[in-house]
């Protein structure tokens, strides 16, 4: 008999028919997990769970007994419970380094299309009010040799600094948990406290994991530190900052724009008061979301789920408890 699995959300194809070949699937929604009785049903026998962003709390599990690994599709795991995943003995996975190249480029993105206000501008010409030269009032600024500012230096952030320096002659800073000698050696980063980062930065970068620590990281008292030119970029998760806040320095002008990939809800409210900004460019959480990255994404989750449910380790073991427990 083949192993129940639940893939969540979506699944790109052709690792869905791989999957299908070796499990008995069922594609599973938020809304079928807590209404639809054949879906519980399903539930209380899978063995394993591979999605985006399956919501891995103690009543999921509870109705989970046979489950024995979930395995995210995404570099971040804040969706998991990992200490209650831990007590039940079930390995909860991820999929970093795939999208490393991906994320950083779309990061590059965000920081040309803020700062030469391309969204604003591109509507500017549709909507026909280019009828003359430019004016001055919507002019961009320059990008090449100014100072970036990168909180968080892990993959991602290394491969943004590298970009940023090599491509434009940015001076980089940086702020994580420890020093990145590696950073500092190949992109020239000088390592900072986070106030000193946010006086000194033209651009600052948020590309921190969410966790305790980092929730509301960046709130009234951080946009204040910052440049009134300063240009804020969130590709980490909307609650790393206190949302009103940056609102609020927006208005204020303590900060001169922002580029967003993530929010504290999404999808987003369309009453939210950042869609009304012209100096906010506002993207739908795509950081990894290309053709070619959720293939080799959701290949990876795949091999991480087809190793746990053959008693193997998989690669990606983000709870590694878990296996020395059972070793």
């Amino acid at each position: 008999m083949k192993k129940k699995v639940i893939v969540f959300e979506r699944m790109e194809e052709p690792v869905l028919s791989a999957l299908q070949e070796e499990f008995d699937v069922r594609i599973f929604t938020e809304d079928e997990m807590n209404d639809d009785p054949v879906s519980l049903s399903f539930l209380r026998g899978a063995e394993g769970i591979i999605g985006l962003g399956f919501p891995g709390n103690s009543d999921i599990l509870d109705k989970a007994p046979n489950l024995k690994i979930i395995s995210n599709i995404s570099v971040g795991y804040s969706n998991l419970d990992l200490e209650a995943l831990t007590k039940r003995k079930i390995m909860a996975t991820n999929t970093p380094d795939v999208l490393t190249d991906t994320v950083a480029d779309m990061a590059m993105g965000l920081i040309i299309s803020t700062a030469r206000r391309m969204p604003e501008l591109d509507q500017y010409v549709k909507q026909g009010q280019w009828k003359e030269a430019v004016r001055t009032e919507l002019f961009g600024m320059d990008i090449h040799h100014k100072t970036l500012g990168i909180i968080g230096m892990g993959r991602i952030g290394q491969a943004i600094a590298k970009r940023a320096h090599f491509g434009f002659n940015m001076d980089i800073l940086y702020h994580s948990r420890t020093p990145k000698p590696e950073a500092e050696s190949q992109f020239y980063a000088d390592y900072m406290n986070l106030e000193n980062l946010l006086k000194e930065s033209d651009f600052v970068c948020m590309i921190t994991p969410l966790t305790e620590e980092t929730r509301g990281m960046i709130g009234k008292k951080e946009f204040q530190l910052m440049k009134p030119s300063a240009i804020f970029i969130n590709i980490s998760r909307g609650s790393t900052v206190v949302e009103k806040d940056l609102i609020e320095a927006l208005k204020e002008k303590e900060i001169a724009a922002a580029g967003l990939d993530v929010y504290v809800e999404e999808p987003i409210n369309p009453d939210n008061e950042l869609l009304k900004m012209n100096h906010v460019v506002t993207l739908p959480h795509i950081g990894s979301a290309t053709y070619e990255t959720e293939i080799k994404m959701a290949e990876l989750a795949a091999k991480n789920l087809r190793a746990g449910l053959n008693g193997e380790k998989p690669g990606n073991l983000v709870n590694q408890e878990v296996w020395e427990k059972d070793k």
